[in-house]
């Protein structure tokens, strides 16, 4: 099972740069290049991803990873619930910086 943040910010990603390599994937997201490779696969096999073969050099091909309308459609339905999940964490963290506030405020009128 593939977390869906993880699939969220390698569609991000793959939207935003279909010609990186693995390897520059696997350093963007801070993971190992065989992780990618299982991620990339799992994708493609859900047909959420297709990859196209284009010329890097003229020795070298490459490939490039189009996200599907599959794809495009996960993506939008991952960013919903990635949205969801940091607002909640916002409003988590904005609420525990104001109590922390209030009680930083009584601490300084007690030593008064």
């Amino acid at each position: 099972m593939i977390p869906e943040d993880l699939r969220f910010r390698l569609l991000r990603l793959l939207e935003a740069n279909p010609t990186l390599s693995q390897r520059e994937i696997a350093a963007e997201l801070g993971l190992s290049l065989g992780r990618v490779n299982y991620v990339l696969r799992a994708l493609i096999e859900k047909g959420q991803v297709k990859t196209r073969n284009f010329r890097m050099s003229p020795n070298k091909l490459r490939y490039a990873y189009l996200l599907t309308p599959g794809g495009i459609e996960e993506k939008a339905r991952l960013t919903t619930g990635f949205l969801q999940r940091k607002l909640a964490e916002h409003e988590a963290l904005q609420a525990e910086i104001e109590a922390l506030q209030r009680e930083l405020g009584r601490a300084r009128g007690e030593g008064r």
